[in-house]
């Protein structure tokens, strides 16, 4: 059984206000800038102004930013941009995974450039410049040979009749 001072503290808590009062806090500021919040007052030679500050009861929610509205989406999806591609000297006729093929492969693909056909075969045995076209001449020991064809920017310029040519060795 509870006893009187049980009743007289809920009796007490249910007498409490909801709210608390607002205290009016002065602002002064003084010639130089400087800031003072007091309740007691500012000196004279100080601005004085009256703010009201609000005191919350625990438990009490107070929005610091408005609520978003949810009709209008935060952002938009757009497509990404591209900002910078590699550009191959010879118009990225194929791509990666096509060029380390052919290289492990040791194989040669229109398309590639003179570095990539030295990295698939090695170093020509022969090289012929003519108008501005090298060719590169590999030669093994059963006399079998590949010639591989540049155009004037280093690249293997693609013919009609065959794509891809094959190591001799």
């Amino acid at each position: 059984m509870p006893s009187d001072t049980h009743y007289f503290l809920l009796t007490a808590l249910l007498g409490l206000p909801l709210e608390a009062p607002a205290i009016t806090v002065h602002r002064c500021e003084s010639a130089s800038g400087h800031l003072t919040f007091t309740t007691r007052g500012c000196a004279s030679a100080d601005t004085q102004s009256l703010q009201e500050v609000h005191t919350y009861l625990p438990g009490t929610m107070v929005p610091l930013m408005p609520e978003a509205d949810a009709r209008q989406p935060a952002y938009t999806r757009r497509a990404p941009t591209i900002v910078g591609q590699a550009q191959d000297t010879c118009g990225n006729l194929i791509n990666a995974r096509q060029r380390r093929e052919g290289i492990i492969n040791q194989r040669v693909v229109a398309g590639m450039s003179q570095q990539d056909v030295e990295s698939a075969l090695g170093k020509p045995d022969k090289v012929t410049v003519r108008n501005s076209a090298t060719i590169y001449r590999y030669d093994n020991q059963r006399g079998r040979s590949a010639h591989v064809e540049f155009d004037e920017k280093g690249c293997v310029s693609g013919k009609a009749k065959s794509r891809t040519a094959k190591s001799p060795r």
